[in-house]
């Protein structure tokens, strides 16, 4: 076997030219990296942020809304139950997305689905849930991503 670079006659067990020091050898290439793999933590981040400004109105709403506080005399009762469960759903959403954003995170296997079918339901909230619905199908829904993001969750 001989040196790449300078042409030397190397010895078997060594891993470097004794002449110009240079590995032996082939140079290793660089790892490649897969397409997903630094959008993975950005869209966690993301979905855990949107989910905490979620949970606010939602909170809001079931906590001072509740028809024993009667903050609003003359509106009919079934508006108090109305807004209690309009709050209950943000809740809801909310913490499902806080549940999507971790899974991102951790490499969840399941965190996938869970943001694709997410992503769809945000593209009706316009602004922010349009531009993060857009942002994760971009991501998360090509075939080539399943395929990389099974890896990434094994490796996890």
């Amino acid at each position: 076997m001989f040196c790449n670079y300078c042409g030397a006659q190397l010895n078997k067990p060594f891993a470097f030219c004794s002449a110009c020091g240079r590995p032996a050898g082939s140079v290793p290439m660089m790892p490649v990296q897969s397409r997903i793999g630094g959008h993975i933590r950005l869209l966690g981040i993301l979905w855990l942020a949107m989910s905490a400004f979620r949970l606010i109105p939602g909170i809001f709403l079931l906590a001072f809304f509740r028809p024993e506080n009667q903050v609003l005399h003359e509106v009919p009762l079934f508006v108090f139950d109305l807004l209690q469960v309009v709050g209950g759903v943000f809740v809801c959403v909310g913490l499902i997305g806080i549940a999507t954003g971790w899974g991102l995170l951790e490499r969840k296997p399941w965190a996938r689905m869970l943001a694709i079918v997410l992503g769809c339901f945000g593209l009706i909230e316009p602004p922010f849930g349009t531009a993060l619905g857009i942002y994760t199908l971009w991501v998360l829904l090509p075939a080539k991503s399943e395929q990389e993001y099974a890896q990434l969750s094994r490796a996890a």
